[in-house]
């Protein structure tokens, strides 16, 4: 390909093509890559502010590095659409978080090029680690690669990683791909530490022109040569010590301008030479290329379809659950002076930005931290305070041994908004919100509601914070609420209709409103079902079991993992329970298709049923 020559992203043999490029290619290529992205997420969803702002960086890696043989490994993978691109997805790239088409995240079962599954934060430098200390001892010379946002830094993991890497003697090389932002505006040390080291380009352009005098100085003997390099050490250090990752055993390059090829291909060439582990610090500007993520990363963060031109989200998200329970914890706040809320990085994810705006004193972003968010939650509530905490049902993963050590052994009030929970879609197996149940139930004292629509769930929070004691976690779907019937009271306990049938339909939250509709859909074929909606779903209930255990038959519909399912627990004491719950992990496509492969649109409800009672009856 002739230096002069207008490269086409879709007639190149990538990655491999890249590295004939020139550096004015590399830009003409990068503005074609923007271009697909802006394009393709429009269409699907997903996270675009992120892969706009490492556009150049990914480039760049595969420039200088030798995928699959060298491991990249991206933390989360919300950055790393431009690799699927250049690694062998660019064709399915249109399928991109849809059913049956690419992941949004990595998947080393979708390429070879993807190291290591992705989805959560703060992990990849851990997970970098032990394939570098695997190449070590398999005599292979190639290098890991961890490519991390600077949100991902203000996780523990990452921490715990680094101050093993650093001392390893492995070819380990971290990128730090700073941009002022993870998801919501980033908080914190490492944040502020960052943003120091950012700017200050005057040391780095002193220290420069000092080391090339240096370099030019003739050099007789070691003794000179220790002179020479203890004078470059003396005057890092006066100007600025050194930097946290040198103190931990890295070698630090940077910073650099993340959307300038030439100088990226040149400190990650030098790390490269390196053998040893390094970290390159990157600045890049999330969401580059394309005006409105430029101006509001956070919305384009992760982002259902929108107008390109005007850059409008199609969906509303004030009409959420999540929004619904910012405000009505508004509404209590106002009141109730001992309130706090809590999140880890995900104020508008979570609709924490009214509290945030309204009471700034009592709001908290601790970062994407979430172990260190509970036990906060545990020190607020040792001093009669009562803090909630807003956190995706997937992310609340990470915080187990938090809630039964720092929260439930000392009997603490709190309350745990568990948002996302059951099926979320297009962000696939790593978000899934199925299992927030089978462990929250292992935990004493733990109390668990799932509303099914807005009513319920102001109704929930209401109680959970002015009448519960210990954990509560009120759980509820993505979205807004979908009702297909009208609720003569917001109860937080069940609501039961009782036709005088033998069989009997029990769920809750989301799939409260599919039972109703399923039950109407089995009374067209003269199939009577009674119904028991439960809002109050764990502790389990006498009542609800004295009531289960009247029928012939219970069918039992629940978006939870099998095992630690609240069907599980009441087969316990009843032995009339059919269960329907989900023995897997569920991959990435639109909520309602899944839903209903899962057996859980009112279609399949009524089906399954129907199978039964035909397969009892012969």
């Amino acid at each position: 390909m002739g230096s002069n020559n207008r490269p086409d992203l879709f007639k190149m043999n990538l990655p491999y093509d890249l590295k004939k490029l020139s550096l004015p290619q590399c830009d003409q290529l990068c503005k074609q890559i923007r271009k697909l992205l802006i394009t393709t997420v429009s269409k699907t969803g997903g996270h675009l502010s992120s892969s706009l702002g490492t556009v150049e960086l990914t480039v760049a890696v595969h420039r200088v590095f030798d995928s699959p043989q060298d491991k990249i490994v991206w933390d989360v993978g919300h950055q790393a659409y431009t690799h699927k691109i250049l690694t062998g997805r660019l064709n399915s790239f249109s399928t991109l978080r849809q059913e049956g088409g690419i992941s949004g995240f990595c998947r080393p079962d979708e390429s070879e090029h993807d190291a290591f599954v992705s989805g959560h934060s703060s992990n990849s430098v851990s997970a970098a680690l032990g394939i570098a200390t695997a190449m070590k001892l398999s005599g292979d010379d190639h290098h890991a690669i961890a490519i991390v946002g600077d949100g991902a830094s203000s996780g523990g993991l990452f921490y715990e990683g680094l101050n093993n890497a650093g001392k390893s003697n492995t070819n380990i090389i971290v990128i730090l791909n700073y941009n002022e932002m993870s998801i919501s505006k980033n908080v914190g040390g490492m944040a502020k530490y960052l943003s120091t080291l950012r700017t200050r380009e005057g040391y780095h352009k002193t220290k420069s022109a000092v080391e090339r005098v240096l370099d030019k100085t003739p050099v007789i003997g070691s003794p000179v040569k220790k002179v020479i390099k203890g004078s470059k050490d003396a005057f890092k250090n006066a100007l600025l010590h050194s930097t946290l990752f040198e103190d931990l055993g890295f070698a630090y390059i940077g910073p650099i301008d993340g959307h300038n090829i030439g100088e990226l291909e040149n400190g990650l060439n030098a790390a490269k030479a390196l053998n040893k582990p390094v970290l390159v610090h990157v600045n890049t500007v999330k969401g580059k290329g394309y005006g409105p993520a430029e101006k509001n990363p956070g919305e384009f963060h992760g982002i259902g379809s929108f107008e390109i031109t005007t850059g409008n989200p199609d969906v509303v998200a004030s009409d959420s659950f999540s929004s619904v329970m910012g405000k009505e914890l508004c509404d209590l706040a106002r009141t109730n002076e001992r309130i706090c809320a809590i999140t880890a990085a995900m104020k508008y994810g979570t609709g924490l930005q009214y509290f945030a705006k309204q009471f700034p004193d009592r709001f908290f972003d601790v970062g994407i931290a979430e172990e260190h968010a509970v036990t906060f939650c545990g020190g607020l509530a040792s001093m009669k305070y009562i803090p909630v905490f807003a956190v995706y049902s997937t992310f609340l993963q990470r915080s187990y041994d938090e809630i039964l050590h720092d929260l439930a052994l000392s009997r603490a009030h709190a309350v745990i908004c568990v948002d996302r929970a059951g099926i979320v879609g297009n962000d696939g197996e790593t978000h899934q919100g199925i299992f927030d149940i089978s462990f929250l139930s292992t935990i004493p004292g733990v109390r668990i509601y799932s509303p099914s629509n807005y009513s319920q769930l102001r109704a929930c929070l209401r109680k959970a914070i002015n009448d519960d004691d210990g954990i509560v976690a009120v759980r509820y779907p993505r979205g807004n609420e979908k009702n297909t019937f009208v609720e003569e009271t917001a109860s937080t306990t069940y609501s039961y209709t009782d036709h005088g049938s033998d069989i009997l339909i029990v769920t809750y939250g989301r799939l409260s409103n599919n039972a109703v509709t399923a039950s109407e859909i089995l009374a067209s074929h003269d199939i009577k079902c009674d119904l028991l909606r439960l809002v109050e779903i764990f502790p389990i209930s006498d009542e609800i079991a004295q009531i289960m255990s009247k029928y012939q038959v219970v069918f039992f519909f629940e978006e939870c993992y099998d095992y630690g399912s609240v069907s599980e627990k009441y087969s316990a004491v009843c032995d009339n329970i059919a269960p329907f719950t989900i023995d897997t992990f569920v991959r990435h496509g639109d909520c309602d298709t899944l839903l209903d492969e899962l057996g859980f649109s009112p279609e399949k409800m009524a089906e399954h049923i129907e199978e039964f009672l035909t397969d009892e009856q012969t």
